[in-house]
């Protein structure tokens, strides 16, 4: 139990209570006795609404649950689904069109799409490497992953390889080509680059010409006559050409050409959220404390060798008018924070009961946030972004923007300094978006689609409906395609263009960038802004789709489609004849649900890991959060509950799969074997509870059981005194 100070009428966690006292408050110039003040008052006045809005959900789930019970299997009439979801106030009346009135956002989010990352800020390295992603070496993307084949000789080896080496340049040009046409012939005959008047002349042997497109050329650093970077730019994206004709790359490249950079992750959510396992005082003054770094421009972290990374600084060019311009030099950070319904013993009420993470959340988060206000490293508009994830339905989205606008109170900040992001990720809301943006419409920056957690609310929603399809099947539903292709139109309906951000989901796969290539594209060419990446290589990556695609243009265009229905949106995902499949199908099903959740939580609970890449079953590494944990439990109740499984088969899958987990880890570094001694292994245990007790947590989701069972993980004795 952590060291309570009393302060008013609260009680605060010591090492809370120190870091905000000697670490933000003097820097950000914010005094003691006021801060705390607005703290109580907040805490006060908001804490019962969020318990009455959790509430709620409760009672509409118990609603629909009993709905279910009387009506099982596929809805049979769509319209008095609806009309018994609109009298429990599950669907709200859609009001008239209107748009967003959101000011200062910057063009990062309103007017250049991109990728975006997202990332642990608990970790330091992790989210410095995200801020610097930025800028990224193509030619190092293509030839350290598989988007490069490794046939005929072109393997990836420790050292260079030309071969290799040779289909990566080979792929520069080609991109060069598509993206930044010359007039006449291609980059790949280019032999000399430099800058006449203002403008790009390539030479091509005897023969000289330019771009197809001159507005391309954005400008360059160097001698006019021999620049070492050209800097172009396509759909508000810059690309630039470094020139080092003495490199191992530029000595064999006739023009000299030793790689090309790309702007890559225009943004990055630093989460506080899914990929974070804080529970404790301690742990959110180290998310809090990161976070103040990130905003400083101060956070570090040892990279081995006693060398140390630091954030980039920006980056200065001449433009062709011969004046001096500077670009970004780091992606532009948002912060996510914990949704509404868990409690944090970091400060206790007025009563003794732990206050909702989220408020205080709300509080640290924009109180570090101001830092930037001042200097602008991070928002040039003058704006603090938080995405705020798993809010259910308008009621929910309208007391995040009353949470926001009492800290812009408390902080002295002009109204809707705090831009929201909204996560899509939750039924309820997904049903409701429109009034969800019009709730906010001052402040919105930003909609995000998130198939995990949206899968796993499904499966939570409509558990008493009936066995859902195997979770290969899910992504081929009616109602993902419907919720999907919703999510953008009412964001164009609603003005985001030009304006806010338009989102789609994460790659899971961080290994496999030969297959985003194919497949990522279709996120910008559905109308997507943004889409989430794993890591600074498939933001490299990624970038190239957008330039490839105008989203901007393919908004333009979707306008005129037909907008996707909520009667589609509404069809649960059932198993066509209530689930009868053969019993080693069920069982594989069983085998590969249990060994995620087994690998993600043994992480989380053993060793305070919110996200990591978990081998598979079959040793494929996929990013695991709490979001894909959900699915998976959530999964596994509903079989459950409907017969197809049985509880003694989950415990026999568990075991056999813990098996299988722990020789996935052996010889990782303090990893804790889950077998054979399960009744005192805490992970095993929280797994096996998030699929006997899928059905009573909270919306299906994790978070209350991880959180109890790696509190009790840390308060338990070390191994070596077992």
């Amino acid at each position: 139990m952590a060291h309570m100070v009393p302060v008013r009428s609260l009680q605060v966690a010591h090492e809370l209570f120190e870091f905000a006292n000697k670490e933000v408050l003097p820097l950000v110039g914010l005094e003691q006795e006021a801060f705390w003040k607005s703290v109580e008052s907040m805490i006060t006045d908001l804490a019962p609404h969020n318990a009455q809005l959790l509430a709620r959900r409760a009672e509409l789930q118990t609603k629909i649950d009993a709905w279910h019970q009387a009506h099982p299997g596929p809805v049979p009439n769509p319209s008095a689904y609806k009309a018994f979801l609109t009298e429990i106030g599950y669907l709200v009346p859609e009001g008239p069109d209107f748009s967003i009135e959101t000011e200062n956002v910057d063009a990062e989010i309103a007017l250049a799409p991109g990728p975006q990352l997202v990332v642990p800020v608990s970790n330091a390295r992790f989210a410095i490497n995200a801020a610097n992603a930025r800028w990224g070496s193509l030619y190092g993307a293509l030839y350290s992953s598989d988007a490069i084949p490794e046939d005929g000789g072109a393997s990836r080896t420790p050292n260079y390889n030309k071969v290799r080496g040779d289909r990566v340049v080979a792929w520069g040009r080609r991109f060069l080509d598509d993206c930044f046409p010359l007039a006449m012939g291609s980059h790949a005959q280019v032999t000399r680059y430099r800058v006449e008047r203002g403008k790009l002349v390539v030479q091509l042997g005897t023969e000289k010409t330019g771009l197809k497109d001159p507005s391309q050329f954005a400008g360059f650093v160097g001698d006019w006559n021999e620049p070492y970077k050209l800097l172009l730019r396509n759909h508000g994206l810059h690309v630039e050409i470094k020139i080092a004709r003495a490199n191992l790359i530029g000595r064999d490249d006739p023009a000299g050409v030793a790689n090309i950079r790309l702007e890559a992750a225009m943004s990055t959510i630093m989460d506080c959220e899914d990929s974070v396992a804080a529970v404790d005082a301690a742990d959110k003054v180290g998310v809090y404390r990161n976070w103040l770094g990130l905003m400083s421009g101060s956070l570090t972290a040892s990279i081995g060798k006693g060398q140390v990374r630091t954030l980039n600084e920006d980056r200065f060019y001449t433009a062709p008018d011969g004046r001096t311009f500077v670009l970004p030099g780091r992606s532009l950070m948002l912060v996510r924070n914990v949704g509404h319904l868990m409690t944090c013993g970091a400060i206790l009420d007025s009563a003794g009961k732990e206050v909702p993470e989220g408020i205080m959340d709300a509080i640290f988060t924009s109180a570090i946030a101001t830092l930037d206000l001042h200097d602008k490293r991070n928002s040039r508009a003058g704006s603090i972004y938080i995405v705020k994830p798993k809010m259910h339905g308008p009621e929910e989205v309208a007391f995040a923007s009353e949470l926001f606008g009492r800290v812009e109170d408390a902080l002295g900040l002009r109204p809707n300094t705090i831009k929201m992001g909204i996560m899509d990720e939750e039924r309820r809301t997904s049903c409701n978006l429109k009034e969800c943006i019009r709730a906010a419409k001052e402040r919105v920056a930003f909609i995000n689609t998130g198939f995990l957690d949206r899968t796993g609310d499904e499966i939570h929603t409509s558990m008493e409906a009936g066995a859902v399809v195997r979770k290969a099947d899910m992504k081929q539903a009616a109602w993902i395609r419907a919720y999907e292709n919703n999510n953008v139109d009412v964001g164009l309906a609603c003005g985001f263009t030009g304006c806010a951000q338009i989102g789609k989901g994460m790659w899971a796969i961080p290994d496999n960038m030969a297959d985003m290539l194919v497949q990522k594209k279709s996120h910008p060419e559905a109308g997507a802004n943004t889409a989430w990446v794993p890591s600074p290589t498939a933001a490299i990556l990624h970038a190239t789709h957008y330039h490839h695609v105008d989203v901007l243009g393919r908004q333009h265009a979707l306008r005129s489609r037909a907008p996707a229905r909520l009667d589609d949106i509404l069809i649960p995902p059932l198993a066509p004849s209530g689930g009868s499949w053969p019993s080693d199908v069920v069982q594989a099903e069983l085998d590969n649900n249990c060994q995620g959740i087994l690998g993600y939580v043994v992480r989380w609970v053993d060793q305070g890991v919110g996200c990591s890449k978990v081998p598979d079953i079959d040793n494929i590494g996929l990013m695991e959060d709490r979001a894909t944990c959900r699915i998976s439990s959530q999964h596994v109740a509903n079989w459950m509950r409907h017969g197809i499984c049985t509880e003694a088969q989950v415990l026999e899958t568990m075991q056999r799969m813990a098996a299988v987990v722990d020789k996935q880890n052996a010889g990782s570094g303090g990893y804790r074997p889950m077998a054979p001694d399960f009744d005192h292994s805490i992970a095993f245990q929280a797994a096996l509870e998030l699929c006997l007790k899928g059905r009573e947590q909270p919306s299906g989701y994790t978070e209350p059981v991880l959180h109890q069972k790696r509190i009790a993980f840390k308060a338990a004795p070390p191994m070596s005194s077992l």
